[in-house]
This record gives structure tokens, C-alpha cells and sequence, in this order.
């Protein structure tokens, strides 16, 4: 009994079963929630028929819809430019058709010819589309997005961590992983590309088969680690989301979903940078007043986005999208100011360097106010970063000193700033290790100098008198254990 109920477990399923669904299930991976193509069997046979009926009055004698031959059997097809306008449309399908089919770029000798016609065909298909030569009819356009999804809509190889089960690999030190199909999968992104931004691909049709789910499974590509595909996916989306403004909410949110996975989830993914760069010209385009959703994406998903180790990664890109919020508001500097002294790392120094940087950024957009609103906690941390061993960062803190607009702030509030400030230039100056550190803090005290002689005379005071008490402290704790020594030596 038990033996019948394993075997019926292992029991293989029809051919008939596998042809009715036209591909196999998808093998587990990245993106397993995708379409996957690197197994994928078209059946083009009971696709030709679906489709025949839909072309049946653009077919005629001299080119005919029929089903599609296997992949060994792939024939060229006449140019376009070669067979009469009215059978374009005809032949524009077979193509999609050819183009369907999927090969194993991991074996370079196999089926070389068949590629080549693939190749091709896809280049005719992308000159056709770019010339405008022909209206594309309706059907071949949800046509040729079932290609393209055939194509790109793929379960992405597991990333190179996953492989050796490390979690310690800094991605940077990683090598991309590039795809082995790019020679096709590149002129189907330029495929799509060039009908996107075709003035002659109408909107409210081409909305039908670009839809949510498409742009979702073009979101899920961004973890591709092949960047010539991440820039593809890039230049894409951003087009999209200026052809079809019915999509814009939709690709903020899973714009934003990918970042809150990213942030308290996986810390690992590829695409992160290129994510910022459309949303830093979606953020430049936002219209004023801004909107509490725009905020809140702000508060919420772009300043915790300087948590994760791998800030670097895309740290240009964020900035970039930090300051843009400022400069369309001037009153988030205070938000942006404290959400970066929130995540302000602690012993990571090449962070710190990059924090500071992204600060003298964001402050020099800052107005009076809002700095008001922000310096004592801010310049406490400066304070820290002055005094830091890391040359580094206690220069790029230093450096901060060379921005006018920043030093003119911090003139107008010179009687809050000077007294936090003053005691970690007095330390740097007595022993910090580094020459060039030391001079420059001679550089900003003098500064201090020349802008409030008495209030430097003030702070120079106050710091002289804890310096005694400190050292009287210290000569008091010393006597004390002398003390408990002697008092300890004469009970033995």
C-alpha cells in the first residue's frame, strides 16, 4: 500500500498535461513569483490558432499565419521592406513568433544559426518600431508585449551571496553576474524602449497591455546584477511613468515597497541606485505645495535608506534625492538634518565621511530658522566628528568651515555654537595626532577669533577653569587611591 501511494508521488505528468499550460512551472529562485523563461516551451502551434482569427482579414494568398516551426527549423522570414504594406501586419506577427523561442546562450555552440535568425529578426522588429514606417494594429501590440514578457520576465540567477552562503561579502567586492542571453535580451529592452516612446503608440491602448502587473515584474528586474540590464530597466520605467500618468501612484508604491524590503528585510539588493536616480527626477518634478504622500515617502523610505552597510552602494543618488526635497521645501532641513543625525553611524568611518558630506549639502540649502530649529544637536555631533582619530573625518568636518553660507549661519547664532564647539578645537589643538588636522583647527578657532573676540575670551575662560577643576578632579581621585593603598599595606 505504502509503496503504490510513493509511486503515485513520483508519477511523471502527461506530455498532453505539460501542452495544455504551453511551459513548465518555473524552477525556485529570485523572483520565482515571475514569468520564467529560461525553461519556457511557447506552443506557438495552439498560440497561431488563438491568434488567426484576430489577423484573419490583414492575412493573404502570398503570406500566410501558420504554426511555428521548432527551434531547429527556424527559417528566415522576407525583410519588410521587401513584401507590400498590406502584408506587413502579417508578417510583423510571424516575427514575434520567431522571436519567442528561448535558447541556451550557456552553450556556445548550439543551435548558432538558429540565434543569428533571432538576433536578426529582433533588429528588424526594433528598426520597424523606430521608423514609424507602418501603424502597428492592435493585436500585434498586445502581441509583441507578450514577447517582451516572454523574454524578459525571467527568474534571476541567485546573487553571488546566496551561492557561497556569505553574509559578511561587501557588494562592492562582488563581480556582477552578467547575463548570457544579453545579445537577444538587449534588443528586446530596445524593443520596448523604442515603443514606449513612440509618438505613435497611443496611451490609452498601450495602457491595456503595459499594466499594473507588467510594471510590477519590471520592478522585480532592478535585482538583476547585470548593470547593463539595471540601465536598460532604468531609462524604461522612467519613461513610462512620463508616457503614462495612470501608473505614476502605482510605481511610487512599489517603488517604496522595494525600499522598505530592502531596509528592514534583506539589506541586499542590486538595483537601489538606479531606483534613486528616477525617483531623483520624479522628486524634481513634484508640484508645490508639496503633498503629505511625498513627505511621508521621504520620512519613512529615503532618510532610513542611510541605515543599511551598503549605503555607499548608492549614496550619491540619495543624496541627490535628499537635497531636491529641501530645495523644493525649505522647511524638511530640519527633518532631513535630525533623521541624518538619527542613523549617524558609530564606528563606521568611510560612512561617516559620506554622512558629512551629504550635510554640508543639505545645509547650504538651509535657512535661519529651520537651522535654529536643529544646531545644538547638530553641532554636538560636529563636535564629536572634530575629535575623531579618523584624520578623515574630523578634516571633512573641518572642511565645513570653507562653506560661506554655513559660516554665515553660524556667525547669527555664534553665542549657542561657539561654547559646544570650543572644547573639541582646544583638544584637537593639544592632541590630535595628525599635522594637517592640527592646522586646520588653528584655522577655524582663529576664525571664532575674528568674528566675537569677547565671546572666544568667554569660552577660552569657561575652558580654562574646567580644565582645572578637571585637573584637580584628578589629582583628588589620585590622593584617594594612594589612601586605599597605604590603608591596604598597613593591614597586612
Amino acid at each position: 500500500m505504502l509503496k503504490n501511494i510513493i509511486k503515485r508521488g513520483h508519477k511523471k505528468v502527461p506530455k498532453s498535461e505539460v501542452s495544455d499550460f504551453g511551459h513548465a512551472p518555473p524552477a525556485g529562485g529570485r523572483n520565482s513569483g515571475n514569468v520564467s523563461t529560461s525553461d519556457v516551451v511557447v506552443n506557438h502551434a495552439s498560440r497561431g490558432n488563438m491568434v488567426t482569427n484576430s489577423i484573419q482579414s490583414q492575412q493573404t494568398p502570398s503570406v500566410m499565419t501558420s504554426a511555428a516551426p521548432a527551434p531547429g527549423n527556424i527559417e528566415n522570414l522576407p525583410l519588410f521592406r521587401d513584401v507590400p504594406i498590406s502584408e506587413r501586419q502579417v508578417l510583423f506577427f510571424r516575427k514575434l513568433q520567431i522571436c519567442c523561442f528561448q535558447f541556451d546562450f550557456t552553450d556556445t555552440i548550439k543551435l548558432v544559426r538558429e540565434k543569428e535568425i533571432k538576433r536578426q529578426t529582433l533588429v528588424e522588429l526594433v528598426d520597424y518600431v523606430q521608423s514609424g514606417a507602418g501603424k502597428i494594429s492592435e493585436s500585434n501590440q498586445e502581441e509583441m508585449v507578450k514577447m517582451i514578457s516572454v523574454n524578459i520576465f525571467r527568474c534571476l540567477p541567485p546573487a553571488s551571496h546566496e551561492n557561497t552562503g556569505s553574509e559578511n561579502v561587501e557588494q562592492e567586492e562582488d563581480e556582477p553576474c552578467l547575463e548570457p542571453s544579453w545579445p537577444h535580451l538587449q534588443l528586446v529592452y530596445e524593443l520596448l524602449l523604442r515603443y514606449v516612446v513612440s509618438s505613435d503608440t497611443d496611451t490609452k491602448l498601450a495602457k491595456r497591455f503595459i499594466d499594473h502587473s507588467f510594471v510590477l515584474k519590471l520592478l522585480d528586474l532592478f535585482d538583476s546584477e547585470d548593470p547593463r540590464e539595471r540601465e536598460y530597466l532604468k531609462t524604461i520605467l522612467h519613461r513610462v511613468y512620463g508616457k503614462f500618468m495612470v501608473h505614476r501612484p502605482f510605481i511610487r508604491k512599489g517603488i517604496n515597497n522595494i525600499f522598505y524590503r530592502f531596509i528592514y528585510e534583506t539589506e541586499r539588493h542590486s538595483g537601489i541606485g538606479e531606483l534613486l536616480e528616477i525617483l531623483g527626477s520624479i522628486i524634481n518634478g513634484f508640484a508645490l505645495p508639496m503633498k503629505e504622500e511625498h513627505k511621508l515617502f521621504l520620512v519613512r523610505a529615503l532618510i532610513p535608506l542611510h541605515k543599511p552597510k551598503s549605503v555607499a552602494m548608492y549614496h550619491q543618488q540619495l543624496s541627490y534625492c535628499i537635497v531636491q526635497f529641501v530645495e523644493k521645501d525649505y522647511k524638511l532641513s530640519d527633518t532631513v538634518i535630525r533623521g541624518l543625525l538619527k542613523y549617524w553611524p558609530v564606528t563606521n568611518c568611510q560612512k561617516e565621511v559620506l554622512f558629512l558630506q551629504e550635510l554640508e549639502e543639505v545645509l547650504e540649502t538651509t535657512q535661519a530658522a529651520e537651522f535654529q530649529r536643529c544646531m545644538v544637536p547638530l553641532f554636538r555631533q560636529i563636535a564629536r566628528c572634530l575629535n575623531s582619530p579618523h584624520f578623515q573625518v574630523a578634516e571633512r568636518a573641518l572642511f565645513l568651515w570653507n562653506n560661506e553660507h554655513i559660516v554665515g549661519l553660524i556667525a547669527q547664532n555664534r553665542n549657542v555654537i561657539f561654547p559646544i564647539i570650543f572644547d573639541a578645537l582646544q583638544k584637537n589643538i593639544d592632541n590630535h595626532w595628525n599635522q594637517a588636522i592640527h592646522g586646520l583647527t588653528v584655522n577655524v578657532r582663529k576664525m571664532f577669533m575674528e568674528m566675537d573676540a569677547d565671546l572666544f575670551d568667554e569660552c577660552q575662560r569657561q575652558y580654562s577653569e574646567k580644565a582645572a577643576r578637571a585637573t584637580e578632579l584628578e589629582e583628588q581621585r589620585e590622593l584617594r587611591w594612594q589612601r586605599l593603598a597605604a590603608a591596604a599595606t598597613q593591614g597586612r
